[in-house]
């Protein structure tokens, strides 16, 4: 669902400290896919899971959550049906 607003890429490779930092970097090359990430004052999106090296990062420190230069960041919308 995120993909075509990535510019069709599955993954980006992003140097950053921080969950924020990952997501400012997010903005400046993918401002639309950036739009669904945070809400309009700056805050993770309810309905999608950001998971850092598998742990939720609303779980850790959000967006301030650290990362490792090896750290892998996931991005997953919520996905609801009936």
């Amino acid at each position: 669902m995120l993909r075509p607003l990535a510019g069709g890429v599955a993954e980006l490779e992003v140097d950053a400290p921080t969950l924020g930092a990952v997501l400012d970097s997010v903005r400046a090359g993918h401002p639309a896919l950036e739009r669904r990430l945070r809400d309009e004052s700056g805050g993770l999106r309810r309905y999608v899971n950001f998971y850092v090296d598998g742990e939720e990062c609303r779980r850790l420190a959000g967006q301030e959550t650290p990362l490792t230069p090896s750290a892998e960041v996931r991005i997953i919308p919520s996905v609801a049906g009936g």
